[in-house]
Parts: C-alpha cells; structure tokens; sequence
C-alpha cells in the first residue's frame, strides 16, 4: 500500500516538474536582462563545460563520486541527529551506516551536491578573513565544474538500480530528486543574480499553479469525453 501511495505521489508531482523547469526557463531570461555574461557567468559556465567535456574525454572519478554519495548520507544524517558508522568506498560502491534514516537522508545525494557545498563552504572561510573575496572568477569555476560533476554523476547513476531510489520508488524518487535539484538551481540564481527571491517565487507560483490548472482542465475533458460516449451508447 506504501509503495502504491508513493507511487501516485509521484505522478502527483510530474505536473509540479513541468512547472519548475518552466520557471527556470523564465528565471534565466529574467536574471540575464538582456544584458551580456559578466566574466562570473562566464566562469561559472566554463567550469561546466570543463567538467562535460572532462566527462566525455576521460575516465569517470568514481571513487570521488562514491566518496562524495557516503559523506553526504553521513552529512545528512547528522542533521537529523542520526550516528553515522562504518563507511566504506571501493571502485564499485560504498556504503555507510546510519542509526536511523529517512526519504532526505536517503535521497540527499541525488540532490546535495556535497563537493560544491564544500567549494562554497571554502570561499566563505576565505572571505570572513579576506575582503573581498579574492580570485572570485575562480570560486565560480569550480562552482560550476563540481556541480556539473554532480548532475552528470547522478543522471547517470539513476539509469541504475539503485537501493536508494528503490526505498521510496523510482517515480517519486526521480519526481522529488529533479524537483529538488532544479529548485536549488533557481535559490543560486535569486542569490546569485539581479533575480530578486520576490521575483523568483512569483515565477514559481503562476508556472506551477499553470501546470495544475493544465492537468486538471485535461483530466476534466477526457472524463467528460468518455462520459459522452458510454452515455451515447
């Protein structure tokens, strides 16, 4: 019966996918102004693309990447005052073990990018001794090149069985880890652009109501359209 609820939780929510990416479609437009890249926008665009195409040219960090998954289970579990215990990494998967664990802790490293929390955890260090933040350019490079990291490591990593996604069900695991992934995306560029939050959430809301009222108005016509032709018979 769980896995049934969590299954139309999951389909609950696709209208609410469709609605955020809309909203960072507009978000992105709204924040560019129709002004050109500042060298930060360039930086942190170019650690994406240095990271894609590391990506497709070299082999996969996955030691890396499975160091990363654990410490964000750990990371996580900490906050919810879990004991984290035993972590392993090896070259085919890791593990650790936690006193307790629920859907955030589980699914936090499909949408906490742990080495780009580290990076900005790294420049806010620096600045509270250095003012203004030296090499800024740089910060956001590696911004950009460990969140591409994440993207393309967990894209990839969902296209697997994983027992992770298989606790909670691949429809709502992969519904809430994209939903919760694109709205970081839109909190960095409120935080980090001329997008004011006000803005922002203006956005969020009349894509993601937009999104609703579609579905419903959908299910309505085809209720309403089968309805006609059994009553026709």
């Amino acid at each position: 019966m769980a896995n049934f609820l969590r299954l139309l939780m999951g389909l609950a929510l696709l209208p609410a996918c469709w609605g955020v990416t809309r909203a960072l479609l507009d978000s992105v437009v709204t924040a560019a102004g129709g002004a050109g890249l500042s060298v930060e926008a360039l930086s942190l665009l170019g650690g994406i693309a240095a990271f894609a195409l590391a990506w497709t040219a070299l082999s996969h960090p996955v030691r890396a990447y499975v160091l990363g998954h654990e410490l964000t289970h750990a990371l996580w579990g900490l906050l919810f005052f879990a004991r984290p215990s035993d972590l392993t990494v090896t070259a085919s998967g890791g593990s650790v073990k936690l006193s307790k664990t629920n859907l955030l802790i589980t699914l936090a490293p499909y949408f906490f990018p742990f080495y780009t929390f580290v990076v900005i955890v790294c420049a806010l260090v620096t600045a509270a001794f250095l003012r203004p933040l030296p090499c800024l350019p740089l910060w956001l490079f590696l911004i950009g090149f460990t969140w591409a990291f994440h993207v393309l490591f967990t894209v990839e990593t969902l296209g697997r069985r994983q027992p992770d996604v298989k606790a909670y069900g691949r429809v709502f695991s992969w519904t809430f880890i994209f939903l919760v992934n694109v709205v970081l995306v839109l909190v960095w560029l409120a935080a980090t652009t001329p997008l004011a939050f006000e803005t922002l959430g203006g956005i969020l809301l009349r894509r993601v109501t937009s999104a609703y009222a579609a579905t419903g108005l959908f299910f309505w016509n085809a209720i309403r359209w089968a309805w006609e032709r059994c009553a026709g018979r």
